[in-house]
């Protein structure tokens, strides 16, 4: 199964432009199953994605992804190869389907963010296809994380957000952080923090527009860490305001932030 995932992942053509090996986007993917069917190739998992993009003129590598889908299920029978066909999402057995499915809808969502990092709304064409995957998603009794019926934390509203006007600022963000922010850093820092910290409150805005978005948590799962650092080089003085914001946003990290005021 590990083989055939990562000959799924390395070796398809998920975009028309051509890449040099040393260009490609780093992706890491664990599989953890727990549970299997005694009676058939039927698996229940999680699955982790991240990903990561580098940082210009620097060795440090910023992450795109860091995300946990605990609604995967599948029918896996071994060395089997896997195939995906955007124009038919569903082959002949949807359960057998559902692991391309998760796994195509996650690298055109790892795409369109790297791409947005780079260039504004660069990844639009990537989350059309990943909403194109969730809108034929396979349809079975024991199938979940496709449908707004399901719930407001799975992959169809993480996509449709990602394409909604309300949330426009967050990938105005998401642009602003990594070209005008980390990608400058070594040549002009004190710019390049200041930019990282003015989109915070426009943040601040859209979560209070739309309290627990997914959208955001799946932001923050990655970049906690990174807006942590930033906020932690200004002055003690100065660092309350962008800690009551975070804080408020991203309430699994709390404590990340409120350290900052010690």
């Amino acid at each position: 199964m590990e083989k055939s995932i990562a000959d799924f992942m390395n070796t398809r053509k998920w975009t028309t432009e051509e890449y040099a090996a040393n260009e490609r986007i780093d992706v890491n993917i664990m599989l953890n199953l727990t549970s299997k069917a005694t009676d058939d190739d039927l698996y229940g998992a999680t699955l982790t994605i991240q990903s990561s993009r580098p940082v210009f003129n620097a060795s440090y590598t910023s992450p795109i992804v860091n995300f946990v889908d605990k609604d995967v299920v599948f029918r896996y029978s071994q060395f089997t190869p896997f195939q995906f066909d955007d124009n038919r999402v569903v082959a002949n057995d949807p359960m057998a389907s559902n692991i391309t499915a998760i796994l195509a809808y996650y690298a055109y969502l790892v795409l369109g963010l790297d791409y947005d990092s780079f260039s504004p709304n660069g990844g639009s064409a990537f989350f059309k296809r990943a909403q194109n995957v969730v809108n034929n998603a396979p349809e079975e009794k024991g199938i979940a994380g496709w449908k707004a019926v399901e719930g407001n934390r799975n992959r169809y509203w993480i996509v449709d957000q990602i394409l909604s006007p309300r949330f426009q600022e967050v990938r105005n963000y998401f642009y602003t952080m990594h070209r005008e922010g980390f990608d400058k850093m070594a040549a002009s820092p004190e710019e390049a923090r200041q930019k990282i910290l003015s989109g915070i409150p426009k943040l601040n805005q859209v979560n209070k527009e739309n309290p627990t978005s997914i959208l955001l948590q799946f932001f923050f799962n990655a970049k906690s860490d990174e807006l942590a650092r930033v906020v932690s080089q200004l002055p003690k003085e100065q660092r309350a305001s962008y800690v009551a914001m975070l804080s408020s946003m991203d309430v699994p990290n709390v404590n990340k932030y409120q350290a900052l005021n010690k």
